[in-house]
């Protein structure tokens, strides 16, 4: 799986809410400004050649759909995370959390042992 930029993100996320959608649904999806849809239809381009999405022909219209789940996208994010900035150590991840989010000892003991109890599952 490849790493998505911001722009490809944000059309994934609008995907992954509607299932499956064409460009003009997809443009409504944009809470804030809406990009132009020229723009979203080469983010969609871009997405189908990394195999993020695919699409079906109706009529003279493309239906986009994902290829992976949100779960699957963020699981690969957290494992990327976790890699690449924490050394592969979920303990130095939730550190970094547990000081950044001012936890307290018992709200850490109670992360790392879900943690543990999710790893073994």
């Amino acid at each position: 799986m490849k790493q998505l930029t911001k722009a490809e993100e944000e059309v994934m996320h609008i995907l992954w809410e509607m299932k499956e959608g064409i460009v003009k649904d997809i443009l409504k999806g944009f809470k804030d400004k809406q990009p132009a849809y020229n723009t979203v239809a080469t983010v969609l381009k871009v997405l189908k050649k990394k195999e993020i999405v695919d699409y079906r022909k109706v009529g003279n219209i493309y239906m986009y759909y994902p290829l992976i789940s949100k779960e699957e996208y963020s699981s690969y994010q957290m494992k990327h995370l976790l890699k690449n900035y924490f050394g592969g150590s979920f303990a130095r991840l939730a550190a970094f959390f547990a000081k950044d989010n001012e936890m307290d000892i018992e709200e850490l003991e109670e992360l790392l042992k879900d943690a543990g109890h999710t790893s073994n599952s």
